[in-house]
């Protein structure tokens, strides 16, 4: 982010402050963690929080609190997926809210597509989809690390792939060798469902009927898809082994962005 900011702001100077970057702390732009913010009291005159919804901030009275005395003017919240705390806040109008349902290259957010049967069924299916769009970067997405690595053993056996999850040292490294294609496969949790833009990537999210994937994740997870100007479109795959209320939710909030892109205040 820091880099991408300080390109956009050339004249500006941009600081990032987080791990062991702390030697530099101000600047123009300061990029930073929300553990951070407790530099920074009464500092910034904007201040805004990406992914406002994620861990680690989202229900941690701390960092909220945190952030909050960071700043002395207006904080803007930036989510694709409004949490309890901002639709309580929109509801009791304290805060304005701006709906944006279109990306900046203007093409539609891929709407996911959904197959539903038995796990060994799935497996093929899963193949299937890979053999469609071995070409490009894929990206798969199962619930738990064991299923990561269970998927892993059985698909390197076939294809060059790798495997993330929250326990993974070398994150950086495997996620770079997935973007310069010296593997055409990456099996992940959620850890990957923010965050990350690969280019030309389809999504396959495995189990998507799994408890541990909310309507939060699967948007954030399927929003993988078409993220850049060059490669706007793409495909993505929900396999479950039983229906979904989240799955169907997913679905229906894409399919509705689709329909109304516009700001709506």
């Amino acid at each position: 982010m820091q880099q991408r900011l300080a390109k956009a702001f050339a004249k500006a100077k941009v600081v990032k402050v987080c791990q062991g970057y702390t030697d530099d702390l101000f600047g123009d732009i300061v990029v930073c963690t929300t553990h951070q913010c407790y530099r920074y009291h009464q500092y910034f005159d904007c201040l805004i929080l990406d992914e406002s919804d994620a861990f680690p901030y989202k229900g941690n009275v701390v960092l909220a609190g945190i952030v909050r005395t960071s700043c002395k003017g207006h904080i803007v919240y930036l989510t694709a997926t409004l949490d309890d705390y901002l639709k309580k806040r929109i509801k009791e109008k304290s805060i304005v809210h701006l709906q944006l349902n279109a990306r900046p290259h203007g093409h539609d957010l891929p709407v996911p597509r959904k197959k539903v049967g038995l796990q060994s069924v799935l497996i093929y299916q899963l193949w299937r989809w890979i053999e469609t769009h071995r070409s490009k970067p894929l990206l798969i997405f199962v619930p738990t690390i064991k299923m990561s690595r269970n998927l892993y053993y059985l698909l390197r056996l076939f294809y060059h792939c790798d495997h993330v999850n929250s326990k993974t040292k070398d994150l950086d490294a495997k996620i770079s060798a997935f973007r310069n294609k010296e593997n055409n496969i990456l099996i992940a949790t959620t850890i990957l469902e923010r965050g990350v833009t690969i280019e030309n990537v389809n999504v396959c999210i495995f189990m998507a009927n799994h408890p541990v994937f909310d309507e939060a994740s699967l948007i954030q997870m399927s929003g993988r898809v078409g993220r850049t100007f060059k490669y706007p479109d793409g495909d993505c795959l929900f396999l479950c082994s039983a229906q979904s209320e989240e799955v169907d939710a997913c679905i229906q909030k894409c399919q509705k962005a689709n329909a109304h892109k516009m700001f709506v205040v």
